[in-house]
């Protein structure tokens, strides 16, 4: 059975997605934030005082990311329930995340209403599995191989990946920088691919949350 309110904990390093995220949900009322944390070591301590149903948390953040936050709740805190809210479409994160205790993976581009059920299912079920979890959890070469993922190994980008990326961020179209970078758009459009599939996202708003993430342009 449901409880009358679901208390919910937020970790992400950045304050205004964060805001956003408890703005977007305030008008389902059985769902309270009781507490915020810019990275996983200050969630840690106020979840001692504090004691949510759930937590929405990033993998990547600074002092303490998610990947050991999470490991850290199964084995202390086993009956908070982690939803891992992350840019991170990388399949293998799924799967080792899964295997560390998260109970549902949910990409920042997840609608408010998608959040909410997966935050119902969670304290009904004791998980929230979607397409995009179901998808990698019933694929054969899932469970043969082991992932550790690093959230701390170094982003490299060209220069002229650096001006696409910082182009983009812009909210510039492929043919309006293409013309400012003096190459044709098919060539920014295979730049763009390039860096979706190293990072990990699908699309430009995806590149311009990496970008900013990571600080990689100015």
């Amino acid at each position: 059975m449901t409880p009358e309110f679901i208390n919910v904990a937020i970790a992400d390093d950045h304050k205004i997605f964060r805001k956003g995220v408890i703005l977007s949900l305030k008008a389902y009322h059985n769902i309270r934030f009781i507490l915020e944390a810019e990275n996983g070591e200050e969630l840690i301590k106020g979840v001692e005082k504090e004691q949510p149903d759930i937590v929405l948390m990033d993998l990547k953040m600074p002092v303490k990311d998610g990947i050991e936050t999470t490991k850290y709740f199964n084995k202390h805190f086993p009956q908070i329930r982690i939803l891992i809210l992350t840019m991170f479409e990388d399949e293998r994160f799924v799967g080792h995340l899964m295997d560390s205790g998260a109970n549902g993976y949910l990409l920042k581009s997840t609608e408010p209403a998608e959040i909410k059920q997966a935050i119902m299912d969670v304290m009904n079920t004791g998980f929230y599995l979607n397409n995009f979890v179901n998808r990698v959890l019933i694929k054969k070469n899932y469970a043969g191989k082991k992932f550790n993922p690093n959230l701390n190994s170094e982003i490299v980008v060209s220069e002229r990946e650096k001006e696409v990326l910082s182009l983009v961020c812009m909210e510039y179209t492929a043919q309006e920088i293409a013309q400012k970078m003096e190459i044709s758009a098919r060539t920014v459009e295979a730049i763009k691919d390039r860096l979706m599939e190293r990072f990990g996202v699908k699309n430009s708003v995806g590149l311009v949350f990496f970008a900013m993430k990571n600080s990689l342009i100015d």
